[in-house]
C-alpha cells in the first residue's frame, strides 16, 4: 500500500534553501541566484520572499499607476514592482516607482538606481507591515528618494488611505505632509490628482 521513500521524494518534501554568505547577499546575488521566487527583495543583505497578495493590493496599484500616468508629463515614467538599488546590500521592490524617463533603458531592464527615483509607493499588506511602515521608508529617505507614499486600507467602503511623505534634505528623513482618503492631491513630483474613492466602486 505505502510507497518506498526515495532520496528524490525526501528532497521534494524538504527543498534546499539557499545558504547566505557570511556577510549576507549583495544586489548582484539578487539578479544571479537561480530559481528565486518572483518579487524577491534584498533588505540588509537578506532575501525577503513576498507572499501572494490580496485583491485590494493589486487593485490599489492599478488605480495609482493609472492615476499617475494620467497626471505626469513625459519626462517621468511610472514603473510597477521594479527593484530599486539603494546600495550593495539593499534592493527593495516598491509597489510603484516614479522615475526619470531618461533612466529607462529598454524592455529588458530589471532595476533602477535610487538617484533616478522621485517617488516610491508601498501598499501595506499584513505580512509586510513592519517593512512598509518603518524599514523601507527609512532606507528610501537615507538614499535620497524625494517622496514616499504609504497606502493603507481604511478609507470609505474599505478603500485606500494614502499617507504622503516628503524628504527633509538636511536630516535625510521623511516628513509626513498629508493624509488622503477620497481624493489624492499633491504637487510633488508634480501636480497629481487621483480619485481614491473609485476603488470602493469596483
Amino acid at each position: 500500500m505505502g510507497g518506498t521513500m526515495t532520496a528524490e521524494s525526501v528532497e521534494h518534501r524538504h527543498p534546499r534553501w539557499p545558504v547566505p554568505p557570511q556577510d549576507g547577499y549583495t544586489v548582484d546575488d539578487l539578479f544571479t541566484l537561480p530559481d528565486l521566487p518572483p518579487h524577491t527583495e534584498l533588505i540588509d543583505g537578506s532575501l525577503v520572499f513576498v507572499s501572494p497578495q490580496r485583491r485590494f493590493h493589486y487593485l490599489v496599484i492599478d488605480l495609482l499607476c493609472n492615476g499617475l500616468r494620467n497626471s505626469l508629463p513625459p519626462e517621468f515614467s511610472v514603473e510597477r514592482e521594479m527593484t530599486v538599488l539603494l546600495d550593495d546590500r539593499n534592493g527593495p521592490e516598491p509597489d510603484i516607482s516614479v522615475v526619470r524617463a531618461d533612466a529607462v533603458t529598454g524592455m529588458d531592464q530589471t532595476s533602477f538606481r535610487a538617484k533616478d527615483v522621485l517617488l516610491a509607493v508601498e501598499v501595506v499588506s499584513p505580512e509586510s507591515e513592519s517593512r512598509d511602515r518603518t524599514t523601507k521608508p527609512y532606507k528610501y529617505a537615507a538614499a535620497g528618494i524625494p517622496s514616499f507614499w504609504r497606502v493603507e486600507r481604511g478609507g470609505a467602503n474599505g478603500g485606500p488611505v494614502v499617507h504622503v511623505y516628503e524628504l527633509e534634505p538636511r536630516t535625510k528623513a521623511y516628513v509626513h505632509t498629508g493624509l488622503h482618503r477620497d481624493v489624492l492631491k499633491v504637487d510633488q513630483p508634480c501636480a497629481i490628482g487621483i480619485d481614491l474613492s473609485a476603488l470602493g466602486r469596483q
